[in-house]
């Protein structure tokens, strides 16, 4: 399979409700001014509404999240969403299993986690016919604990090597705070996007605490911040100075 190098925009339901149609706008305007290739995302649809709506302004991937859903249901729903996503030549993500911890106000407790069954996983692809699989391999969203994280890599490896022999690849969320090896061996065990919202966003929040002389000053600072976690995450994932 051949894998592209390339950033991803990122769009969550809860910054499209603030939004709208001109974030996404601004987003794909800026990809296309990029020297550089970038992606506009929807990230975690879990409503058949967001989605559908989605599918019609210009994103060039969408993730159906029905990790919330019975398993059979989830099928379905991420069955429903990439038949209408492909038919518009969008990539389609999909999650099995459930992430615990807080993203964009979300939060998913410990309780609720669920790690990806590799058996159900060879199912949900071939029922979906989706391009890449976002798994649960002991990854959270948000910050890890102070003991740091505790990935089922044996998992990973059985997931990838089910996954590959159907041309679809893997997907990490909760990439942020995971240290250099372990993201190698992610890459080594058949990784190929990795999400890493916190710490961008810690960058940006940081600056806010910090405020210059002026507003324009600490947008200049941010954007800096959040430049540097970009640069250094695209070096750490071997895309640095790649093109398609």
């Amino acid at each position: 399979m051949h894998i592209l190098n390339f950033i991803s925009f990122q769009i969550h339901p809860s910054a499209l409700k603030q939004g709208g149609i001109p974030l996404v706008a601004c987003c794909i305007s800026a990809a296309e001014q990029a020297n550089v290739p970038i992606t506009v995302h929807f990230d975690h649809g879990s409503s058949k509404y967001e989605l559908v709506e989605a599918l019609e302004m210009g994103f060039d991937s969408v993730m159906v999240d029905g990790s919330h859903l019975p398993f059979k249901e989830n099928i379905s729903f991420t069955k429903f969403i990439s038949f209408l996503a492909q038919a518009k030549n969008m990539l389609v993500e999909a999650e099995l299993g459930r992430l615990s911890g807080t993203e964009d106000d979300l939060t998913v407790e410990d309780y609720e986690a669920r790690l990806t069954d590799v058996t159900q996983a060879q199912e949900f692809i071939t029922e979906t016919g989706i391009d890449a699989l976002a798994v649960c391999i002991g990854n959270v969203h948000g910050t890890y604990p102070a003991s740091g994280p505790s990935l089922r890599l044996d998992l990973l490896k059985d997931l990838h090597k089910m996954s590959s022999e159907k041309g679809v690849y893997l997907v990490l969320h909760g990439a942020s705070g995971l240290s250099k090896e372990l993201i190698k061996e992610c890459i080594q065990l058949g990784v190929r996007k990795f999400n890493v919202n916190t710490e961008v966003r810690k960058a940006y929040m940081e600056c806010l605490r910090n405020p210059k002389k002026d507003l324009i000053h600490v947008m200049a600072s941010a954007k800096e911040a959040m430049k540097a976690v970009v640069a250094e995450k695209m070096h750490l994932f071997g895309s640095a100075g790649k093109a398609w």
